[in-house]
């Protein structure tokens, strides 16, 4: 199932259960994590992207390794709420991810790079480690507002 309804992606989850955030680019994964009772969200990894195939083998790995019970998926919409060709492309990307039987959300991410972009800036992080890590952050901010949205 995919859902942009966090009401909906709410009921198609068990009580408890990590869930992963996705930001999903042309050339990376960024993967995040949040803990079982959907408290916070924390940078994980970034997968290099290959073909789809070897993607989905490194990301069941991850869920598998992390018992993870749904997957939330940056959407990148345009400015005014519309879709891109870079938001048709995420959409597909979701809908190739439905053989995992994971529930999935799709999340607006509008200002999610830009924000951990700022972020990192102020913490004096370096430019070679903010590349390094950008995505996985980004996917943790993706995360957060999504289980913020889930249990208020």
């Amino acid at each position: 199932m995919i859902t942009t309804a966090a009401s909906d992606f709410a009921a198609a989850l068990p009580a408890a259960g990590r869930l992963a955030g996705l930001d999903v680019g042309t050339k990376t994964i960024g993967v995040a994590l949040c803990d079982a009772g959907w408290s916070f969200a924390s940078p994980d990894k970034t997968i290099i992207r290959k073909k789809f195939s070897l993607d989905l083998e490194a990301l069941k790995a991850v869920l598998a390794a992390q018992s993870v019970v749904g997957l939330v998926v940056g959407l990148p919409l345009n400015m005014d709420g519309t879709d891109s060709p870079r938001t048709q492309s995420t959409r597909a990307f979701a809908r190739n991810l439905l053989p995992l039987g994971l529930p999935i959300l799709l999340w607006d991410e509008r200002w999610s790079t830009a924000a951990v972009e700022r972020a990192m800036i102020a913490a004096d992080v370096s430019r070679a480690k903010r590349a390094e890590r950008v995505d996985s952050a980004a996917a943790a901010f993706i995360l957060q507002g999504a289980i913020d949205a889930l249990t208020r």
